[in-house]
């Protein structure tokens, strides 16, 4: 009886990835987490699912409509939306056996219903590094260092990270009695570079119920130009007299000077008044990082200091600031850049195999080479070497190595370079050496 056939799918948002898309990734993932492990970050891990209320309510009314949530027998349960929050109760659960402050860096998959469109899905991986525990503003300078550094460490050197203090914000809106329409104002306001002023203001006056005058005095505030010291200094006269913005002010100030002082390009590293960040857990610096080439795509790593986010978990205070590599996002952003190679193998040497006679010793130094250090593949069957060559072509090796009946006779291999199509005849003593140049 012939069986249906299920049509192989993958849901709206969500997706397969083959070799030439994994590899990428992975190498994307090992390079942040060296950098994070060069400032002393640790690895953890936390559970994919969580009780309900432990997510509910933290990233705000939109985190809590995208959250995946069921019912698992009789409780509520929902799958993490970022891993902040998730970090959160993990280090209240965790902290006395942790110590203070504690540095972690966190690789893992989240999951938001939000509407899929370039660079984004409903399942993706976000690779976090925090601090928490202190307040120290020297844990939100590096945390600005360690952006930069991975951004540079991935290969990019044309990026902007644009930098504001939601002190600044906060001290404007009880300067303007508006504390408690915060959230909607700063919801609007993080939608500033996508609908403009105008749109902005009209958001303001209907969510937040704000009138015409307060509307534009924050805008006002928040578009404020010039040169770092020209828009830090307008800010101060601004907020003369609220202690919560001079304090932003002031970290702003202290932060820019040690920018300086460590050689990071001002260029890449500027002050945006009107970055707010949508979530609302975060209270101090705050951070979004921009590819100069494609502007449109997005914030590609983000952050910023959240005061308060454990409380709902425990009485003792645990200060944190970090942020995030938007990984998906970045790899679109190079896909499109053509920054990628394309490959579908990690390994860049392919062994063929021209004689059965002999693949214990395709196999046998194909093993040498690995042993020191080279990634090697030896293909399996001893097909035409015109079809063996296609494999490597369409795999993206860099180097096919050969030998028939002669090179065993004359105890050499021909190692031919896929990008220029040159092809040398090696000794086996010299073989390991040549290569490693090659790929070098």
């Amino acid at each position: 009886m012939k069986k249906d056939l299920i049509e192989p799918r993958t849901l709206n948002g969500f997706r397969d990835y083959l070799p030439a898309a994994m590899i990428p990734r992975e190498q994307l993932i090992e390079t942040a987490k060296s950098v994070y492990r060069s400032y002393g970050f640790s690895p953890i891990d936390t559970p994919a699912l969580e009780y309900k209320e432990i997510l509910a309510g933290k990233g705000g009314a939109e985190s809590d409509k995208q959250m995946f949530q069921f019912q698992q027998g009789k409780r509520d349960v929902a799958m993490r939306f970022d891993l902040t929050v998730p970090f959160a109760r993990f280090a209240a659960q965790n902290i006395n056996e942790l110590g203070i402050p504690f540095k972690r860096y966190h690789v893992g998959t989240v999951w938001r219903g939000e509407r899929p469109q370039k660079g984004r899905y409903r399942e993706f991986v976000q690779c976090d590094f925090d601090t928490i525990g202190t307040t120290s503003n020297s844990a939100d300078i590096e945390t600005l260092f360690i952006i930069h550094d991975l951004m540079v460490r991935i290969g990019f050197s044309d990026f902007t990270i644009r930098i504001n203090n939601r002190m600044i914000l906060n001290g404007l809106l009880e300067t303007l009695k508006l504390e408690s329409q915060s959230t909607e104002i700063l919801r609007a306001l993080d939608k500033l570079p996508k609908i403009g002023s105008d749109a902005v203001m009209v958001e303001m006056r209907e969510q937040g119920n704000l009138t015409q005058e307060q509307a534009e005095k924050i805008i006002s505030l928040t578009t404020v130009q010039g040169s770092t010291a020209e828009i830090l200094n307008t800010l101060e006269q601004q907020l003369s007299g609220n202690a919560c913005g001079e304090q932003g002010v002031q970290y702003l100030r202290e932060l820019f000077q040690s920018v300086e002082r460590a050689g990071i390009s001002n260029e890449r590293v500027i002050l945006d008044p009107s970055i707010a960040r949508g979530l609302d857990y975060y209270t101090g610096t705050i951070y979004e990082t921009f590819l100069n080439q494609l502007p449109e795509i997005g914030s590609v790593c983000s952050g910023g200091r959240y005061d308060n986010l454990a409380e709902r978990f425990t009485t003792q205070e645990l200060p944190g600031v970090g942020a995030s590599l938007g990984l998906d996002r970045l790899l679109a952003a190079m896909q499109e850049l053509k920054l990628l190679d394309e490959i579908s193998t990690p390994a860049p040497i392919l062994f063929t195999q021209m004689d059965q006679k002999y693949t214990s010793e395709y196999l046998r130094l194909a093993r040498e080479l690995r042993l020191n250090g080279l990634n090697v593949e030896v293909y399996p069957d001893t097909k035409a070497i015109k079809k063996q060559f296609k494999y490597a072509n369409r795999h993206g090796f860099k180097i096919v190595i050969t030998a028939g009946a002669n090179e065993f006779d004359n105890q050499e291999w021909q190692v031919k370079e896929m990008l220029t199509g040159t092809q040398t005849a090696v000794k086996e003593d010299d073989l390991l050496e040549f290569v490693t140049q090659l790929l070098s």
